[in-house]
């Protein structure tokens, strides 16, 4: 049960004055939610303002700085309106004080409203960002407007939030102030020594002061009431994490003693020899299998790393051990690769290997269903429909998640909670940053693999601008006359009227012109057996060159693919264009990607694509994506068991996070069920923090 001290915390948002059906909606929006239902008073105290306006800084016109918001007192000296039925040209006002002049800008703007907020000879308060061009400062449609007479009520610093069409500054901070209102005194959950130590105020204290900033250092993520909240947020994550790994390891694990006899003939048999973390890597799984507890462990490697071969592995020593497994992958392209892979690494050894996936239909799926449930499958691929109710396991001890970015903290306790209870290893091809493993993965021991196996070339970068695109088909001519394969990734499926962007079909046809029968499409929206059936043709080389969208981003694998062309690079982000790049260079050939940009960069655009040109270590260019994007999109959803935080940053607050992984080890050593006083406090900070789910798992939750 919540504690009733949190109840004005989570009534819904549409209990606050002001809130109806029709500004319901913006504020679901947001807030990130599906509807105002979902909505709660807390969402919005966790709505952090992003900057202040500070009406302090009344510097005169003249002496405005570009782009910085003031206030100007001044003397509205006339209007000018568009002229008639010419919409598009704004409409200006200008007003002028001691040290010069200001043009107010608004465009589509209702003549008669502006004549009266802002009436000829009258002296009025303006604020907002001023800009200056050939001379002459403007200020576009300003933040706030007001006579003289009541400028005196206008607060002199006032926060800025994030905001969302059609719900003004204005009515956003009158919500947000009845919903501070609500926040009642909270009990203290943090150790004495650690307060002092880090200067924090109390929790009800800082989510009052983070919505009354006095200065700009009061916005600062190192603020002190900023890094009491990042704090708690991260102690929260950091103890429901540590509570689902307890309650996932409860369930006993079955100890796998392999006998080699599979594992010794395969490895015999592969083309290549382990690398050293591959080796590492299989004896950390070997050893977490072999005890009373289950293993959760998370395997990182980068694109062509040989995660493969290490899954196949854990699978063989379960197998070797009497047991089944189980390899679920996020799409059905990727699984039946996955079989066709793992076939052909284990032939001749007489593995049972099969998919299921929601395409297995009638009589095909019951027989299958049948032999799993005998044991005469040893190893099951497939998508989500490995874990419906109708499937039933004869010993099943392994499950192998690929791509752990789809499959968070939620479904990992889904599994449990079915009463399947295997060992878990999650396969990632995303490398990710040290900090942001410990944020969202911090309940698994984690394996890296940081060499590319023996033979991979490395792949030529290159950044050209979208004019050039003749000479790259040019280039593509010859390539493709001498036997090669290439990639052409668009980032869109059909070219719409507000987009420039060159779409798959249109690229597709363009292409066609050139290379006619040899190219072929692929994109998301076909279906499954369509998209099979193109992978297939190209792999088999009845299509030289494949135009596709980023379906090909996650683990398609053609070796003797060598090219690879992104079109609109600077569109994608670091992690997307390091997965995409990851389709080439698979095979012994030499392999080039060229990354076609349009337009300007911006100077986002231009690090990404330098950082893609200087390096292929996947976790370099992870921390570097995390510089540059922060972490909320790093791991492709906002689920419970990524980071999605409110206030929390890794970047701004990572020396926190090490300290509340710590702090959360240590409550759950000393008291287990959270029954002391402390306990008792830290259950009213999981439950504030949304940390439901974690709550439940204790005996008197």
């Amino acid at each position: 049960m919540r504690p009733s001290l949190l109840d004005p915390l989570f009534a819904s948002l549409s209990s606050l004055p002001g809130i109806g059906a029709k500004t319901g909606e913006l504020y679901a929006r947001l807030l990130g939610r599906e509807s105002i239902e979902d909505c709660r008073v807390v969402d919005l105290v966790f709505h952090a303002p992003v900057s202040i306006i500070d009406r302090r800084k009344q510097p005169g016109i003249a002496f405005a700085p570009q782009g910085a918001i003031v206030t100007v007192t001044g003397r509205v000296d006339r209007h000018q309106p568009p002229p008639r039925g010419n919409a598009n040209v704004p409409y200006r006002v200008f007003l002028h004080d001691d040290t010069g002049e200001l043009a107010l800008v608004f465009f589509r703007a209702k003549g008669n409203w502006l004549e009266k907020a802002l009436p000829v000879g009258e002296t009025v308060m303006v604020s907002g960002k001023v800009d200056w061009f050939n001379g002459r400062p403007s200020m576009v449609h300003p933040d706030h407007m007001a006579r003289l007479n009541e400028g005196e009520s206008l607060p002199l610093v006032e926060p800025v939030y994030p905001m969302t069409a059609g719900l003004s500054a204005k009515v956003l901070r009158k919500t947000i102030e009845a919903a501070i209102a609500r926040v009642p005194d909270l009990p203290e959950w943090l150790d004495g020594s650690l307060l002092a130590q880090q200067g924090f105020p109390a929790t009800s204290d800082a989510l009052r002061q983070l919505h009354d900033p006095r200065d700009e250092n009061d916005i600062d993520p190192q603020a002190p009431m900023r890094r009491r909240l990042a704090y708690d947020e991260f102690l929260a994550g950091q103890l429901s994490l540590a509570l689902v790994r307890a309650r996932l390891r409860k369930a006993p694990g079955v100890p796998v003693r392999p006998t080699g006899r599979l594992s010794v003939r395969v490895i015999d048999t592969l083309p290549f020899s382990l690398t050293r973390s591959q080796s590492e890597a299989v004896a950390d799984i070997l050893a977490d299998m072999a005890g009373e507890d289950r293993m959760l462990r998370l395997l990182q490697g980068d694109v062509g790393s040989g995660k493969t071969v290490v899954a196949l592995m854990a699978m063989l020593a379960v197998v070797e051990s009497g047991g089944q497994a189980v390899l679920m992958a996020p799409t059905e392209i990727l699984a039946r690769q996955h079989r066709a892979t793992l076939a052909h690494m284990a032939r001749d050894i007489g593995l049972r290997i099969e998919v299921l996936t929601g395409r297995t239909k009638g009589r095909e799926r019951d027989d299958l269903l049948a032999r799993i449930a005998s044991g005469e499958v040893d190893i099951v691929i497939g998508t989500h429909a490995l874990f419906q109710d109708s499937v039933a396991y004869h010993d099943l001890q392994l499950a192998v998640v690929d791509e752990q970015h789809r499959f968070g903290v939620h479904q990992r306790l889904r599994l449990t909670d079915k009463g399947i209870s295997p060992h878990m290893l999650v396969m990632t091809a995303t490398p990710i940053p040290r900090t942001l493993v410990l944020a969202a993965f911090g309940d698994m021991d984690v394996s890296r693999l940081t060499e590319k196996p023996a033979g991979r070339k490395p792949i030529q970068t290159v950044i050209v601008p979208g004019e050039r695109v003749d000479e790259v088909i040019r280039r593509l001519r010859s390539a493709i006359a001498e036997g090669r394969k290439v990639y052409w990734i668009c980032p869109l499926v059909e070219e719409t009227e507000e987009s420039k962007l060159m779409s798959v079909e249109e690229r597709h046809a363009v292409l066609s012109q050139f290379f006619g029968s040899q190219v072929a499409l692929i994109h998301g929206r076909m279906s499954g057996p369509e998209k099979d059936e193109v992978m297939a043709g190209f792999k088999r080389g009845e299509s030289r060159l494949l135009v596709a969208t980023t379906v090909i981003e996650v683990g398609v694998d053609v070796p003797d693919a060598s090219i690879m062309v992104i079109e609109h690079a600077e569109r994608f982000g670091l992690a997307q264009l390091h997965q995409l790049r990851g389709r080439v260079g698979r095979g012994s050939e030499a392999s080039t990607c060229i990354l076609l940009y349009s337009g300007k960069l911006s100077e986002n655009a231009q690090a990404r694509l330098r950082i893609m040109r200087e390096t292929e270590d996947g976790f370099v260019i992870a921390e570097e994506d995390l510089r540059l994007r922060g972490e909320g999109e790093l791991l492709g959803t906002r689920q419970s068991g990524t980071p999605g935080f409110a206030i929390a940053s890794l970047e701004a607050h990572g020396d926190l996070l090490e300290i509340a992984r710590k702090d959360a080890h240590y409550l759950l050593e000393t008291d287990p069920e959270l029954e002391g006083p402390r306990g008792r406090s830290i259950r009213v900070l999981l439950y504030l923090f949304r940390r439901d789910e974690a709550i439940r798992f204790l005996k008197a939750g």
